[in-house]
């Protein structure tokens, strides 16, 4: 029998799925009152062991004790019977409802005025934890961090004690943050305990008091965090030594592959996105564009690939007019992009194979005429599959079975293997672990080596600096500060990103 110090004891978890086992044999033990990161590649089965606790899976094998007493978790109604919340990665909200209504959502109140008795008793916990909600307002009016806010207050409201939270930073801002950890703190000195999946190896060093590390399904270490450091969790979340730097080669650029003259762009709601901007990116080199999330980047990404009208200016590639293609004839010209949002560009419930062939399919050997050749596809894929190290049991698995990784990896191979001119990458890396990332910059790093122009467009200003040979920094739509990378001044793109600091046209030293 567990000791009663222990929140939870997982011991020799099985979970498979066709084709998978996500989890193999997993022990996890998490102390009472303590935060505990669950750290692990995408794919290496953390959020399936945590869905195992909290009953949205039945385990293949294994046992489960919750404070000390042997569990049956066969759904999240025993998981929360339990005391177990979870906070998923996409927010199960109803938006047109308000933070009360989510809230109260499902559970049997009060005959008469339930919402009156709910919004005081939210407002308490609120105020208790430190959590800035207006119980009144609708869920579409907030923002990623304070919606999360409500997903921990239905938890707490249900009386959970113990709070997972998978990759619960994916979609906020630092200071979002930051308020969350502080929440967390809060609620572990209130004899809470917190299970904290991620693949943020900072966060598990700022957060976490201990640290348990998956691999493949395993379990391969359980740590103190104070006595770990980044560069070992990263070796064994990988199995292998973790490069943080990234060594470029020394490559020559060419004349321009894209070439942005002044030009403007709506956004949704018909206000201007991108205004006058202009820009050209070389053969062999890595432009980045650098800016807070919401300053035209998506915009102009789809002003570039033909997804979006341009009200003004001109776009040109090779030194074609594409202003006013479509997006087909674009990609013909050698436009190639990987999108912001993954799933836009892809069909998650069509195999792997099929998602590869979506920019290639009308020609041949894939396409011939009106037919596809399933047996040039299927070679064409295992292809792409081998060359980019694409983890799946094959070719014929949906898209959507893959890790966040792999989708990436996919991603990344079909648009290298059209061999672009101008290949556009829009957040390559958000969401992945430092084992995928370093992939993804080497194969970007790749493509500058042959020859491509690379229009990097990233929220995270360390990896633009250390992938780009030039950045420009973009606000409401317009370029700031157009400068080489290598020796930028923080201080002053710090300022360009806020819109205090703007400098002269053209390149600065």
């Amino acid at each position: 029998m567990p000791d009663e110090n222990v929140a939870v004891v997982m011991r020799g978890i099985v979970k498979r799925f066709p084709g998978v086992t996500a989890n193999d044999g997993a022990n996890l033990e998490v102390r009472q009152g303590e935060i505990h990161a669950l750290l692990g590649e995408n794919g290496a089965g953390k959020t399936t062991l945590m869905n195992v606790l909290y009953g949205i899976y039945h385990p293949d094998a294994g046992e489960i004790w919750v404070n000390g007493q042997r569990a049956a978790i066969h759904s999240p109604h025993d998981a929360i019977r339990l005391g177990i919340g979870m906070i998923h990665q996409q927010f199960r909200l109803v938006q047109t409802h308000s933070v009360t209504e989510n809230v109260i959502l499902g559970l049997k109140e009060s005959f008469f005025f339930p919402e009156l008795a709910a919004r005081k008793r939210i407002i308490e916990i609120a105020e208790k934890y430190g959590m800035k909600v207006d119980p009144d307002a609708r869920i579409w009016q907030l923002s990623a961090g304070e919606q999360q806010r409500v997903e921990i207050l239905k938890a707490l409201y249900r009386g959970a004690k113990i709070l997972i939270l998978d990759e619960p930073t994916s979609m906020l801002t630092p200071g979002e943050t930051k308020d969350l950890l502080h929440t967390l703190r809060r609620m572990t000195a209130e004899d809470h305990t917190v299970i904290f999946i991620t693949h943020k190896l900072e966060e598990v060093i700022e957060a976490s008091e201990r640290v348990t590390v998956l691999r493949q399904g395993k379990v391969i270490a359980t740590l103190e965090t104070a006595k770990t450091s980044e560069s070992e969790l990263a070796q064994l979340m990988v199995g292998r030594e973790v490069l943080f730097h990234i060594d470029k080669k020394q490559v020559e650029t060419g004349a321009a592959i894209l070439d942005i003259d002044r030009l403007c762009a709506l956004n949704d709601k018909g206000m201007p996105a991108v205004v006058d901007l202009s820009l050209d990116v070389r053969a062999g080199e890595i432009l980045g564009i650098a800016g807070v999330a919401g300053n035209g980047q998506r915009e102009l990404v789809e002003a570039i690939t033909g997804l979006r009208a341009v009200t003004g200016g001109r776009i040109a590639v090779n030194g074609q007019d594409i202003t006013s293609l479509p997006p087909r004839a674009r990609i013909e010209r050698g436009v190639c992009c990987v999108p912001g949002e993954r799933w836009t560009a892809l069909i998650p419930g069509m195999s792997v194979a099929d998602n590869l062939i979506l920019k290639n399919y009308l020609q041949p050997p894939i396409g011939r005429g009106p037919f596809l050749d399933r047996a040039a596809i299927a070679a064409y894929a295992d292809g792409l599959i081998k060359d980019y190290a694409i983890m799946t049991p094959d070719r014929r698995t949906p898209i959507k079975m893959l890790s966040g990784g792999n989708i990436q990896r996919a991603l990344l191979a079909r648009e290298m293997a059209c061999q672009p001119a101008l290949l556009i990458a829009a957040h390559p890396t958000s969401g992945l672990d430092v084992g995928a990332t370093e992939t993804i910059w080497q194969l970007l790093l790749a493509e500058r080596e042959r020859s491509t122009a690379v229009l990097l467009i990233s929220e995270d200003l360390e990896e633009t600096l250390s992938l780009s040979d030039r950045v420009a920094v973009i606000f409401e739509g317009q370029i700031m500060g157009l400068f080489p990378a290598k020796g930028a001044n923080l201080e002053q793109i710090s300022l360009m990103m806020a819109g205090a600091l703007r400098l002269p046209a053209g390149e600065q030293a």
